[in-house]
């Protein structure tokens, strides 16, 4: 049979399962990826299950998002990250070494692997070649500890690159224009596998920026061939023995096909506020900016950075305009200080941040209320910058290079001035002293967890009933955001170790008086949500099942779910069901009472449930296509209860 990349990789790990699109399939995990904002359940998950070390060939720990240490809390979480990484024989990368995509491309990412990630974003290792998915941190301790990743069998689709990128145009057009003809649910299902005589002008980190990005596509995963381009990065970060070559057979196909022609493109801006909706540059010039920022994982490379230097040497950035520059690698950061462009964006007018998240998690750089900010960054969804009523645009560091100057979107092409030549380090920076070994079995058994009063223990999780008779306590529209359900940023992420404390922002965005209501009718049996097409977009981060369930919630029914999320609500014990007749949506309200019978017995016959309106006595059926494993989860209240119990 002839593959493509994506099925050479799964059916090289596959453990349990056939390679039939939408049935369920069990994958051995290579490598794994936890960060900061995720990273504490994980560790606290793997103390509970007892584990004394890792499974995996390579466990990376970085701390990139939770860098502001406006009090203890951050600062603890880091000594805990530190003990845990050093008792379970993870590497740990310190804060300040960069941001964990790239970085692990760097020091780990190797060809034909096969890595999960408690962020969305992980993604990006699809760069050089590796099937890596991003996942709930649950999932992702299981896969730590030694078990299979479960997931369904995604389609693949193939895009076709052909031709060169005009001047001014960058990677960051290329997943834009996939976006602007696809919307943010485009990619559900799928792993999108690039291929193409344009890959050749791709560098290793244009691909990055390409793999992250189908995140906000919904895909499962994005990946790129393994080719002279993915040795040279290799040989680059002195790892040269770990480049394999890996394309898919001549004459295998795709699911789903799709042809850009990077001679076509122009310079593309999203919209606020949805990496979706996507115009040209032109269609919204002349409006007023506030801030531009340069960076973040959607554009790590030194390239992102290089050509915004040489744009604004010797140059001034607009009176009114913020120039943020957020380096994505502490190594980066070196070689922008070392070949010059560092000092040419400070002149300019530059803010120099530590190299991390930052503003893209919403850890500082919020903008002014009712201004716009251009970022390089991979989302805009409501409110992520941490300002409530915020206009994020996403784009190029062309574009918002070129719009920093003027002090108004501007097409980068309107400029007037000649195209940049980037020139790249003869010789690339490694830090070895920031990313720190596991240390050794015998040596890792004397450590003690650093745990500071921040940290509590997970809230025990009780069986799935076998009926629900509940209010509706939100509905709300499509695409909902994981941003939106739990916020991100200073004020909340500092919480993550604390569920009773986090749980108070749940849904803050939409009802500010949700987690009071919540707690009220907890003790009256909890209460359910609804929601629209493609609910849980965004992040992996898992507290946004956790919170809400905390706070008594049972049963989320919706037109449509993001891959994780919903995934996190089954590994929580919270039943995330579809209406089988999505018009149903328009027959239920806010503080309607829902009654759901023989929940137990309809989960374990795959048999559709229905759903009555106490007061219409009308009846609604409800769709799920939980796998086996998926409703035992469910029955047991959660895949900690479920793991205790096999």
């Amino acid at each position: 049979m002839r593959m493509n990349i994506a099925q050479k990789i799964i059916r090289s790990h596959l453990l349990e399962g056939i390679m039939t699109p939408g049935s369920e399939i069990a994958l051995k995990v290579d490598q794994t990826l936890t960060q900061d904002a995720t990273g504490t359940l994980v560790m606290l998950e793997l103390e509970a299950m007892g584990i004394k070390q890792v499974k995996t060939e390579i466990s990376a720990q970085y701390v990139d998002h939770n860098l502001i240490q406006e009090d203890y809390k951050n600062a603890d979480d880091h000594l805990f990250l530190q003990s845990a990484c050093q008792k379970f024989g993870v590497w740990y990368s310190r804060a300040g070494n960069g941001v964990s995509h790239p970085v692990h491309m760097q020091y780990f990412g190797a060809p034909g692997k096969i890595m999960l990630g408690s962020d969305s974003h992980t993604c990006a290792g699809g760069s050089l070649c590796m099937l890596a998915m991003g996942a709930g941190g649950l999932e992702v301790a299981m896969a730590m500890a030694g078990h299979p990743f479960f997931v369904k069998m995604p389609k693949i689709w193939g895009v076709e690159l052909i031709g060169e990128m005009p001047e001014w145009v960058s990677a960051k057009d290329i997943i834009l224009e996939l976006l602007r003809r696809y919307d943010v649910q485009g990619g559900v299902g799928y792993i999108i596998e690039y291929h193409g005589a344009g890959l050749k002008h791709l560098t290793a980190m244009d691909r990055h920026v390409i793999a992250n990005m189908g995140a906000e596509l919904g895909a499962t995963s994005s990946l790129f061939p393994s080719d002279k381009i993915t040795a040279a990065f290799l040989k680059s970060q002195n790892r040269k023995e770990d480049w394999i070559p890996f394309a898919r057979d001549k004459g295998s196909n795709f699911d789903r096909a799709d042809t850009i022609n990077l001679n076509d493109l122009e310079p593309l801006i999203a919209l606020p506020s949805s990496p979706g909706n996507v115009v040209s540059v032109r269609e919204a010039a002349g409006k007023e900016i506030y801030q531009a920022y340069i960076g973040s994982s959607a554009n790590p490379g030194f390239r992102d950075f290089a050509i915004s230097a040489l744009m604004v040497k010797d140059k001034e950035i607009h009176p009114r305009v913020s120039y943020d520059v957020n380096p994505s690698a502490r190594s980066i950061l070196e070689e922008l200080v070392q070949e010059g462009h560092l000092a040419a964006m400070i002149h300019a007018g530059g803010r120099i941040h530590q190299a991390g998240c930052n503003g893209c998690i919403g850890m500082g750089q919020a903008p002014a209320t009712g201004r716009n900010s251009l970022r390089t960054v991979p989302r805009n969804f409501p409110g992520r910058s941490g300002t409530e009523e915020d206009s994020v645009f996403l784009c190029s560091p062309e574009t918002a290079t070129a719009s920093a100057l003027t002090g108004v979107i501007t097409d980068p092409r309107d400029l007037g001035i000649p195209y940049p030549k980037v020139k790249y380090p003869k010789k690339n920076i490694m830090i070895k002293n920031m990313i720190q070994k596991p240390l050794p079995a015998s040596e890792a058994e004397k450590i003690s967890l650093v745990k500071g009063p921040n940290i509590s223990t997970l809230p025990v999780m009780s069986p799935l009933n076998k009926e629900i008779n509940v209010k509706i306590l939100l509905k709300m529209g499509d695409n909902i955001s994981t941003d939106e359900i739990l916020p991100a940023g200073a004020r909340v992420l500092p919480f993550r170790s604390n569920i009773q404390k986090i749980s108070e922002f749940a849904f803050e965005r939409i009802d500010e008086q949700y987690a009071k209501k919540a707690k009220e009718l907890k003790e009256k049996g909890g209460h359910a949500i609804i929601a629209g097409n493609n609910y849980g977009q965004g992040s992996s981060r898992e507290h946004a099942a956790l919170a809400p369930r905390y706070l008594g919630l049972q049963i989320v029914i919706a037109k449509s779910f993001a891959r994780i999320h919903w995934q996190n609500l089954i590994n929580f014990g919270i039943l995330a069901v579809r209406f089988e007749n999505p018009k149903d949506y328009d027959q239920l309200n806010i503080n309607d009472t829902i009654v759901i019978n023989n929940i137990h017995e309809k989960l374990k016959n795959k048999q559709a449930l229905t759903l009555t309106i106490e007061s219409s006595n009308k009846e609604i059926s409800l769709q799920h296509d939980f796998s086996n494993r998926q409703i035992e989860i469910l029955l047991a209240g959660g895949l900690i209860n479920w793991a205790k119990e096999q």
